[in-house]
């Protein structure tokens, strides 16, 4: 219980904003293209400015030393979630463009937003590593985006496009943090410019959830969760696939390789609910998102007690 409470805390408050979030869209409080705003302040100025101080902090030469085991864990990963995203996918979808959405919406869940938020609220001590270990994950959604959720209708992808969907805030915000980690100057930068790296990457957390609640309240609740398959999908996403990897590595003996950082660092990217980018992306090009959507809205619900109660179940397991 020592991990689920603070955790299932940690959940509630973060789901208090979403929530919050869910009615200024609903009564429009907020103006339409709000969530918009917001994913554009997390994306360009608050995930970066959270990466670079913590980058400045923690990052040296030593610690990236060990931090290949990392990168290769969370490849592997990756490959395994792939393909098992694919099965559900396939079980559940019939249109080949709804089974593309669904597939990024599986396999690259919400380990960015609300991964984040968990990991630097509940476990703030290991926030750089699992920063490293989503980097696979953040660069594989960005390459798979143009292909899985804009397709022929977004136009042919030009290798100038491609390098500038690459070449993102978040991404950029890694490489100057490494760089400024590693040369040890990010520490002898002016203490008012770091505070205001400290203070923009602080508000991160709640404004990742109150974007979340305000995509969620523009989607039709009433029709959405008729959908049966909905429910499928989102179950496997917050249920089967934590239940899954905790089954499979209860039995691994913890090393180098699989060590308890590494762990914890999977299951939050295998507990999150689905991913917002198959919602927000395809609407873009005028593609019917409506079904990421309503799997997002119940996968997000159920995340409450399901996120909790997946570290739990580790913590028990690797006693």
């Amino acid at each position: 219980m020592e991990t689920f409470v603070p955790i299932f805390n940690q959940m509630i408050s973060l789901f208090t904003l979403i929530i919050i979030g869910f009615i200024l869209s609903k009564w429009k409080i907020v103006p339409d293209n709000a969530a918009k705003t917001l994913s554009k302040l997390e994306n360009t100025l608050f995930v970066p400015a959270l990466i670079m101080f913590t980058f400045i902090n923690k990052c040296n030469v030593s610690v990236l030393g060990q931090m290949w085991r990392l990168l290769l864990f969370s490849f592997l990963l990756l490959g395994g979630l792939f393909g098992v995203s694919l099965l559900v996918v396939k079980r559940c979808f019939s249109k080949p463009t709804a089974r593309k959405i669904a597939l990024h919406a599986l396999a690259f869940s919400n380990f960015g937003f609300m991964g984040n938020a968990i990991m630097n609220a509940v476990f703030p001590e290991i926030f750089f590593e699992y920063t490293i270990f989503t980097l696979p994950f953040w660069v594989m959604s960005y390459m798979l985006a143009p292909t899985l959720l804009i397709g022929e209708e977004g136009g042919e992808q030009t290798l100038k496009s491609r390098l500038k969907t690459f070449f993102n805030p978040m991404i950029v915000g890694v490489l100057i943090g490494l760089f400024l980690g590693l040369t040890g100057w990010g520490l002898k930068l002016p203490k008012g410019l770091l505070s205001v790296m400290e203070t923009s990457g602080n508000c991160m957390s709640p404004i990742a959830m109150l974007f979340t609640g305000l995509t969620l309240g523009q989607i039709d609740l009433k029709e959405l969760l008729k959908r049966t398959r909905l429910y499928v999908v989102a179950i496997a996403k917050v249920v089967v696939y934590p239940l899954l990897f905790v089954l499979i590595f209860m039995w691994v003996p913890q090393n180098a390789f699989v060590s308890t950082v590494a762990l914890k660092c999977a299951l939050c990217i295998c507990a999150m609910p689905t991913g917002m980018g198959a919602i927000v992306i395809p609407v873009a090009y005028g593609k019917d998102s409506s079904d990421a959507a309503g799997a997002a809205l119940i996968s997000h619900v159920l995340s409450i007690v399901t996120i909790p109660l997946a570290f739990m179940l580790m913590q028990l397991a690797l006693l």
